[in-house]
């Protein structure tokens, strides 16, 4: 069994070795394996050019746009008082309402 699998793994490394047997598929295999490497590294490509250009653009953009910084309005503090007031009225009757069905 072991023989029989080293023997396998022996054509499909080396193909130009063995002068019988499955020269053509083992071919194909090494084509297959090569089209692959080439479609994977392509794709990791095209990331990396991809998120180098995203993050040029991100600085280009807050370079020349910035955000603006937020400002505090004061507020009197008998405001939030009457709000939570009304808050707690609502989630107390909410709760009421669903107690009783």
């Amino acid at each position: 069994m072991r023989k029989l699998f080293f023997k396998h793994l022996y054509t499909i490394l080396s193909p130009q070795i063995m002068n019988k047997g499955n020269l053509m598929e083992t071919n194909l295999v090494i084509e297959g394996f090569k089209f692959m490497g080439l479609g994977m590294g392509t794709v990791f490509l095209f990331l990396v050019v991809m998120i180098f250009s995203m993050n040029l653009m991100s600085y280009i953009i807050h370079k020349f746009f910035p955000e603006p910084e937020a400002t505090v309005a004061p507020t009197s503090s008998a405001a939030p008082q009457q709000d939570n007031k009304t808050v707690i009225a609502a989630i107390t009757a909410a709760i009421k309402h669903h107690r009783e069905g």
